[in-house]
């Protein structure tokens, strides 16, 4: 991801707050392997589930974005570890043959 594109994502969540929304980031802190985005790649995510960025070109978006809302809705960070050799990669559709770790937290 360019450092225009995490600017971007950073600014929409900013815009997302300011309007009264809530918002978790998640970004990538770590990879292994053949990972889909580099560490510091981030997404944002609203409470609606509207989301700017990438965290993995899409192959675990979605589980991701779920993860979000939760911390959202507890307050609590996580982080997530996504592999190929993890059953919940394949159904998340992870199959490149890496890892990818994702911080995941509520904004405020």
């Amino acid at each position: 991801m360019s450092q225009g594109a995490e600017t971007d994502v950073l600014a929409t969540a900013a815009a997302w707050i300011g309007a009264g929304r809530k918002v978790a980031l998640g970004t990538v802190v770590k990879t292994w392997g053949s990972a889909p985005r580099q560490a510091g790649s981030q997404i944002a995510v609203r409470d609606d589930g509207a989301f700017v960025g990438s965290v993995s070109g899409g192959c675990i978006e979605g589980a991701v974005i779920e993860e979000a809302q939760s911390a959202m809705r507890d307050g609590k960070v996580r982080t997530l570890e996504f592999g190929v050799s993890d059953e919940t990669a394949w159904s998340a559709g992870l199959a490149c043959g890496g890892r990818i770790e994702i911080f995941v937290e509520p904004v405020h």
